[in-house]
């Protein structure tokens, strides 16, 4: 099914697999910036990253991908959440039990991934944001879209307000701790699995502020923009919201853009954390645009006979999001951390980039591949499965061991 065909109902939605798919290369490539170096987030410069080549990674990974990606993952989790509350009732089974399991599970998943793999999980973020959306399901989408403007005004203004703070009061930046943090969590990624597990509860305890003060309100916006959308079927009538769309990706543009520059340079300078802050404010305030230009970019382009291409391409990777972004991780941690090469702290953010589009070349390959061949993604089969307390079907009928289909 291509995006410019309207989606009957109980029919997958191509085009949001595909806007997932694409998130998920966003969000690779911002996190593997954290399993390639313990500067990342530091506010102090990373000696791999000195080069005029490693700078301009770094400032292309700053403008264009961080902030941005989670924004449209969390976009199209309140948008999938309406095509659940669909299916519950298609199916006349009750909505809230269901959807309470899931994101117990999903809690559960997200925190094995973050003690174990990556401390920067969102899952269990997700999981938490999901039960106010599920709370909050029969409000109308004026109340929903006052609340998501409010908290990403409120969450900018927050940080701008800290920012100024800090020039009021004079704090200097201790860029020594920061050094001999960076230093001791190099060492303990380096170290043993056991080291590893133990550095990464040693960040939860001291960032899950910074999730709750960045990440999950603006994810939380996002949420409650998505499930409007997912109310007015926005891509399963995508080619008659055309002129939305454009609208979209011109005054995204236009105001995300200069937002995101005002981000990126001073987190490549490192030199001044009060402008960083006020950076942080600004793309805060400004990335949900942008956003919805690159969300708004793509589907224009999908909806176009070449687009279709990559509209295919990219939907099976977001058919099963979910075990692709666990896999990105624990490819990850293999790579970088004690459990197989170590190769953090050895490579500059060009590289770490360039492996990040390599792990999802792959994965668009393999996730090609494996549903030519089963349902659902190995993990969407087991939260499916304790979501709906049934096994459900694993491999397609009709498709023999050994056998070969074009998905």
């Amino acid at each position: 099914m291509s995006g410019s065909e309207k989606t009957v109902p109980g029919e997958r939605q191509s085009l949001v697999d595909a806007l997932r798919g694409f998130a998920l290369l966003g969000i690779l490539v911002v996190n593997i910036a954290s399993f390639s170096s313990t500067y990342y987030g530091a506010g102090i410069p990373d000696p791999m990253a000195q080069s005029v080549l490693e700078r301009a990674a770094l400032l292309v990974r700053t403008l264009v991908f961080e902030t941005k990606f989670y924004l449209l993952f969390s976009f199209l989790f309140g948008y999938s959440f309406t095509l659940q509350m669909q299916s519950a009732e298609r199916n006349g089974k009750s909505f809230v039990p269901r959807m309470g399991r899931r994101l117990v599970g999903l809690w559960v998943l997200g925190l094995l991934h973050a003690v174990v793999l990556y401390h920067g999980d969102i899952l269990t973020t997700y999981a938490v944001l999901g039960t106010v959306v599920l709370v909050l399901r029969q409000r109308g989408d004026v109340f929903m879209a006052r609340a998501a403007v409010f908290l990403v005004l409120a969450t900018s203004l927050l940080w701008a307000g800290i920012g100024y703070l800090l020039v009021k009061a004079g704090v200097p930046n201790d860029t020594r701790t920061a050094y001999a943090d960076a230093a001791r969590a190099l060492a303990a990624y380096r170290g043993t699995p056991f080291t590893v597990i133990v550095q990464h509860l040693r960040e939860l305890s001291q960032i899950w502020w910074i999730t709750g003060l960045v990440q999950a309100p603006t994810a939380l916006a996002m949420f409650f923009a998505g499930f409007i959308a997912g109310r007015r079927e926005l891509f399963a009538n995508a080619d008659a919201y055309r002129p939305p769309f454009e609208r979209l990706l011109r005054w995204g543009l236009v105001i995300g853009l200069p937002g995101a520059a005002v981000y990126a340079f001073p987190s490549i300078r490192l030199d001044n954390p009060v402008r960083e802050l006020y950076g942080l404010a600004a793309t805060l305030l400004t990335a949900p645009f942008l956003t919805a230009a690159y969300a708004a970019g793509l589907v224009l382009l999908m909806l176009s006979p070449r687009g279709q291409v990559l509209e295919a391409m990219l939907a099976p990777a977001g058919r099963m999001a979910l075990t692709n972004y666990l896999m990105q991780s624990l490819v990850c941690a293999w790579l970088f951390l004690a459990y197989g090469l170590r190769w953090i702290g050895t490579m500059g953010p060009l590289a770490a980039t360039g492996i990040a589009f390599a792990i999802f070349a792959a994965q668009l390959v393999l996730s090609r591949w494996w549903l030519g061949r089963f349902v659902y993604g190995p993990v969407e089969w087991v939260l499916r499965a304790f979501t709906n307390l049934e096994l459900p079907p694993m491999r397609r009928k009709g498709v023999q061991r050994g056998s070969s289909v074009d998905s």
